[in-house]
Parts: structure tokens; sequence; C-alpha cells
């Protein structure tokens, strides 16, 4: 059974949130999203393997959100937006989504899981990011 992108979007963050607080096992966090979701063992496995890729660039992630985040320092951000950017920022920068789309998921899942003042937030960051990203990748092409 395949599930749709909004779900595994949410899955993935799922996991990630985890992680930021403690380092489960494997085989418990396996099962217990199983059977959370309803999802087979290949679906949270590929979910698995995106947080990884996610949390091999963290630190630049990390520095973007520090770099674009005026108001607060990164550790002041609670952890569920921390996150839900930490994703927002890996699925623009890897392109496969429009980034209008990667950034009304963020928003979305904020709303969902955090607060609705906290989607503008979210918003902010991620709009300043592409916007950045984009200026680059015009100014490297002239």
């Amino acid at each position: 059974m395949a599930i749709s992108r909004q779900k595994f979007r949410e899955l993935v963050f799922q996991l990630l949130f985890s992680d930021d607080f403690a380092k489960s096992d494997e085989r418990d966090l396996l099962y217990f999203f199983m059977r959370q979701f309803f999802i087979p063992r290949k679906t949270v496995l590929e979910a698995r393997k995106t947080v990884l890729e996610i949390e091999k660039g963290r630190d630049g992630i990390d520095k973007l959100i520090s770099e674009m985040s005026t108001e607060y320092a990164l550790e002041r951000i609670p952890k569920v937006e921390r996150n839900i950017l930490r994703l927002g920022i890996y699925e623009l920068m890897q392109g496969k989504i429009p980034p209008k789309v990667a950034i009304t998921e963020a928003m979305r899942l904020s709303r969902k899981y955090a607060s609705p003042e906290s989607a503008s937030f979210i918003n902010a960051i991620l709009d300043k990011i592409y916007h950045a990203c984009k200026f680059r990748e015009e100014q490297a092409a002239t």
C-alpha cells in the first residue's frame, strides 16, 4: 500500500523530530511507525533514508536557518519548527518538487504540528532561502 507524498512527508518529519530528542533503536522505530501509520516496512525504510540524507546536510541546513532567522537564534526556535524548516530546506535544495510546493507543505506541517502563527515564520524563512538561492543561480548564469 503506497502512501501519499503528504503522509510520507509527515513520516519523515516525525522521524526527524524523534531523532532530535534521542536516538532510538532502529528496529523499535521501524515497528512503531509501521504500526502507527499502517504502512509497509519499505516505506519506513525509505523515509529513514531521507532522514539520514537530511542529517548528513544538517550543519549546512542549520547554518542557513541561522543566517535567515534574524530574530531568533537556532537554539531558540522550537524543535517542531526547526525540524519542519530542515525538511523544507532539504526539499527546496533537492529540486524534486516546485519550491512553492515545498514551502506550502512546510507551512501545512507547522499548522498541524505547531501553531498557525508558526506557519508565517516558516514561510518567511523558507521564502528568504528560496529567493537567496534563486539570486545566486541567476548570478552564476550571467
